[in-house]
C-alpha cells in the first residue's frame, strides 16, 4: 500500500487567517507571542504599494507554517542591530519577522518555501537582502540551522532579545519557563538578483 503524499499549498495571509496564525505562532513559540494586537501589527508591516510579504503553507488544507516578513522602510533599526555590518541599506532590506512550521509538517520544504515567497515578494519593492533575529535557543537549535541553509550569515548576537516582550508584552518563553534570556543571532540573507 502507497502512503499518500501530503499536498503543500501557499497563498498570501488574509485577515480571515488571523485566528490561526496566531495559534500556530503560539504552538511553536510560546505563549502570547503573537497577540490579536501584535499580528494586526505585523500584517500591516508586511504590506506596501499593494505587495504583501506575509505568506502561510498548508498541508491537506491545514494551516501547517507562518512566515511573517516586513517590507522595507516598515520596521525600525533597534539596539539590536548592527547596521554598520549590513552589505545593503536599510532601504533595501525586508525584515523577517516570525516563521513557524507546525511540528507534524516539518521536514516538507515548508520553511523555505514561505521564504521563497517572501523573498519574492520584497525583491519586487527593491530589497536586495533580508535581515533576521535568529532564536538561538530554539529546539536543537533548529532556526538557527535552517536560516543557514538558506543562506544566512551571521552578523552579530544579542544576548535578552525577547526579555522586553517577555516582561512588558506577557511573552511566556518555552525555553525560559517565562521572562525570556534567549539570544537571537542577527543573520543577513542575501538575494540573488
Amino acid at each position: 500500500m502507497t502512503q499518500k503524499q501530503p499536498v503543500v499549498t501557499y497563498r498570501e495571509l488574509t485577515a480571515a487567517d488571523h485566528a490561526a496564525v496566531i495559534e500556530l505562532g503560539n504552538r511553536v513559540h510560546g505563549d502570547n507571542y503573537l497577540t490579536e494586537a501584535n499580528l494586526a501589527d505585523y500584517v500591516a508591516r508586511g504590506l506596501k504599494n499593494g505587495v504583501n510579504l506575509n505568506w502561510l503553507a498548508f498541508v491537506d488544507d491545514e494551516l501547517a507554517g507562518i512566515r511573517l516578513t516586513f517590507a522595507p522602510g516598515n520596521w525600525e533599526i533597534d539596539a539590536y542591530c548592527t547596521p554598520a555590518k549590513w552589505p545593503v541599506t536599510p532601504e533595501q532590506m525586508c525584515y523577517f519577522k516570525c516563521a513557524a512550521v507546525s511540528e507534524i509538517s516539518r521536514g516538507l520544504g515548508i520553511g523555505r518555501g514561505l521564504l521563497e515567497r517572501s523573498i519574492a515578494a520584497a525583491q519586487s519593492l527593491g530589497c536586495k537582502a533580508g535581515l533576521a533575529h535568529i532564536w538561538m535557543q530554539s529546539p536543537n537549535n533548529s532556526a538557527y540551522s535552517y536560516f543557514t541553509r538558506c543562506g544566512g550569515e551571521m552578523v552579530a548576537e544579542h544576548a535578552d532579545r525577547w526579555y522586553e516582550l517577555s516582561v512588558q508584552g506577557g511573552y511566556h518563553c518555552p525555553i525560559c519557563d517565562g521572562i525570556c534570556h534567549c539570544t537571537a543571532g542577527e543573520m543577513i540573507l542575501k538575494f540573488d538578483s
